[in-house]
């Protein structure tokens, strides 16, 4: 398949004019039947002039990208090239490109903002979820680590003189997002460009980016079903949720039976469309026989299981402002089980549910909340740098790594991540690092001059002594 530089679609098997009424009628089929898509503006009649031009210069040098679009359902709607790039004069990034030929304003970021000129239900739902706050990490320990603990401020751009950590840059930003700095010239500064992360923070002020799960310049909705686009960010050892899923008997069967989820479909409603498995997008975001689509991935999610302590996801909400902090949790657990009825039974749903909230009240009861008490009774005698000490490893490890292991892994029915990956490393760690830990630090206390740390060692050792002997500990100290 290729373009040719007049824009329009040459196949083999089929005419010119036979393929480009196809795939215009499907384009036009996707953007108005897809419920998430329903504000959608009418599509132009043909290419423009200025998409033309654009097609002309990027098929000698950038092909790639032309046939990426040429395939695309914005290709069959005249959606081009000037249709999404187009900037008025006084925005920040915007720039006069090639202007012995376009002579327009562009700029290289498409936005949520520019998005929602035609997916303007789409653009909000994702811009007012927790994925477009995911740029938002410049206090969090996981940035302390990856800006001073890994890395230094070896990468100086012109935008940060100062310099910058390699470590963050093309870690922690490229899947929470950077804010995007524009320079004088109009250039985007190499420190925060290229960035596909969900939580981008653009120059036109609005955050997220639909790239990150709409790959340009395709916009592949059949890719973004999948759940290999989720993986990007999604895995690894503080949040498997991709391996896990993989575990799971919905990974399996999709494995299995790929070929028979429909994913290219515009119309997508699980067990009507598809049966063989659920995908990330099918629970999360997908339509039902009883509900919309959404792009707001946290309307679905009874238990928020990212910090120390999992807690009700409207209480994160509110802490980072989201209109959502209003939708409650257990009207989310609905959500979720309406999506569970499509192949499962009440009971067998409700019953899931049982488990799931007794993993979460385990992991809060036994290790989390008796962890952060002893963390927080030992600081008096830590030294005052995060992460300069053993305990903080050990802490951090314990609930940001395990504990969100097991969590996430009994949310989604993964047996070998919730037991051997998850249960079993905090009870390994808690037990023959932490406590030890915490038992060297009351020594070193005790036997100090200073009486602040005589007095936290004493304070330490009788919560150790509370911990330790209440009924989920006391078989450490061999009693019944």
């Amino acid at each position: 398949m290729s373009l040719s530089e007049s824009g329009q679609l040459v196949s083999h098997g089929l005419t010119a004019h036979k393929k480009l009424i196809s795939v215009a009628l499907f384009g036009l089929a996707f953007l108005f039947a897809n419920s998430s898509m329903a504000s959608v503006k009418e599509a132009p009649k043909e290419m423009s002039a200025e998409t033309k031009e654009c097609v002309k210069c990027h098929q000698k040098n950038n092909p790639g990208i032309v046939q990426q679009w040429g395939r695309s359902k914005h290709y069959g709607a005249n959606v081009g090239c000037y249709e999404c790039h187009q900037a008025d004069k006084g925005d920040v990034d915007a720039y006069v490109h090639d202007d012995k030929k376009v002579k327009k304003n562009i700029s290289i970021i498409v936005s949520p903002k520019d998005c929602a000129n035609c997916h303007e239900k789409a653009a909000h739902e994702m811009t007012t979820s927790r994925h477009a706050k995911a740029g938002h990490i410049i206090d969090s320990l996981d940035n302390l680590l990856a800006e001073v603990v890994e890395g230094n401020r070896g990468m100086v751009t012109p935008g940060f003189p100062n310099g910058n950590s390699a470590a963050a840059v093309n870690g922690c930003w490229q899947c929470h997002g950077s804010k995007v700095v524009v320079l004088e010239d109009g250039a985007l500064d190499p420190a925060t460009w290229p960035n596909t992360g969900i939580g981008r923070i653009n120059p036109d002020g609005s955050e997220g980016t639909c790239s990150a799960c709409h790959s340009r310049h395709q916009f592949s909705t059949e890719q973004a079903r999948k759940p290999d686009n989720c993986g990007k960010c999604h895995l690894g050892p503080d949040h498997p949720q991709k391996e896990i899923y993989e575990e799971s008997k919905h990974g399996i069967a999709f494995k299995a039976y790929e070929d028979e989820m429909n994913l290219d479909s515009a119309k997508w409603v699980v067990g009507v469309d598809y049966t063989a498995a659920p995908t990330c997008a099918t629970c999360h975001m997908g339509a039902t026989r009883k509900q919309e689509s959404t792009h707001n991935v946290g309307e679905r999610i009874s238990w928020t299981n990212r910090p120390p302590i999992s807690v009700r996801p409207e209480v994160m909400d509110a802490k980072m402002g989201l209109e959502s902090q209003n939708l409650k949790w257990d009207e989310r657990r609905k959500n979720m089980q309406d999506v569970c009825s499509a192949c499962h039974t009440e009971e067998y749903v409700n019953n899931f549910y049982i488990q799931y909230d007794s993993l979460i009240e385990l992991y809060n009861e036994k290790y989390a909340k008796p962890g952060k008490a002893l963390y927080g009774a030992a600081k008096p005698l830590l030294k005052p740098a995060k992460f300069s000490n053993k305990l903080d490893w050990i802490w951090f490890e314990l609930w940001h790594h395990e504990g969100r292991r097991a969590r996430m892994a009994a949310s989604m029915m993964a047996p070998d991540y919730t037991h051997w990956h998850g249960t079993y490393h905090l009870a390994l760690h808690f037990y023959t690092k932490m406590v030890p830990e915490v038992e060297k630090l009351i020594k070193e206390g005790k036997a100090s001059k200073d009486k602040a740390k005589k007095k936290a060692a004493k304070a330490l050792q009788a919560k150790l002594d509370e911990v330790l002997n209440s009924e989920n500990h006391k078989w450490y100290l061999n009693k019944k």
